[in-house]
């Protein structure tokens, strides 16, 4: 029994360190980064008018509320993204609450997936500028390591074409690789991310883990 034990013992650590080993030799291949803060394009505070005392004791009820800082896209045609290919390097994904910074290639494919984030194109998904669902996938054992460590209410941002499109966390779940319910259409600008689940899981992954984010923000970036 003791044979047994020390047997299992040792597996498992052997186990433990070749994962260990492949994580940290898949991660510095990955392209992700440490998040510096002067990352994030911080919105400018517009000023305050100046009101008189009469306007401060008689407030204008009739005045509009403030509207979003994203506009909805002009009605027409929707945008074709020729100009990408399966591969390419199209933007940032930023994660303060993991301190962590992943470049956004396009597509999905396994060789895309090797290189970091990889946004998912289909006919119910969209970049960020298309105000619709952005669904962006990454491998668990690399790139999405601290995705578990997300809780609601945190800020994503992705920097895309000279926009930085700012999203809140209000919802995660696991479910079934299988699952094709995740991926569809959406009426507001949302972000989703997936990963394997669970993040440890030696092989391929039973589940996905997901989260959503409806966007928030945008602010234009300064040209470079």
């Amino acid at each position: 029994m003791r044979k047994k034990i020390a047997v299992l013992l040792i597996t498992g650590g052997l186990a433990g360190a070749a994962w260990n080993g492949y994580a940290w030799a898949t991660e510095s291949s990955s392209g992700r980064e440490a998040l510096d803060t002067a990352d994030i394009v911080m919105q400018e505070p517009e000023p305050e008018p100046e009101e008189s005392a009469e306007a401060e004791a008689e407030p204008d009820e009739s005045a509009e509320l403030p509207t979003p800082a994203f506009d909805s896209p002009e009605p027409g045609e929707p945008r074709v993204y020729d100009e990408y290919d399966n591969g390419d390097d199209i933007g940032w994904l930023l994660i303060p609450a993991v301190d962590m910074k992943y470049p956004i290639y396009w597509g999905t494919d396994d060789e895309t997936l090797k290189q970091g984030v990889g946004y998912h194109e289909g006919d119910f998904t969209v970049p960020p500028d298309g105000m619709g669902h952005t669904v962006l996938s990454g491998h668990r054992d690399t790139v999405f390591r601290e995705l578990g460590e997300l809780e609601d209410g945190d800020s994503m941002y992705i920097q895309f074409e000279g926009v930085q499109y700012e999203y809140e966390i209000d919802k995660t779940w696991i479910t079934d690789a299988e699952d094709r319910t995740v991926i569809v259409d959406k009426e507001e600008p949302i972000l989703t991310l997936t990963t394997c689940y669970p993040f440890t899981f030696i092989g391929p992954a039973p589940d996905r883990y997901i989260i959503e984010a409806p966007l928030v923000d945008t602010v234009p970036m300064e040209d470079e």
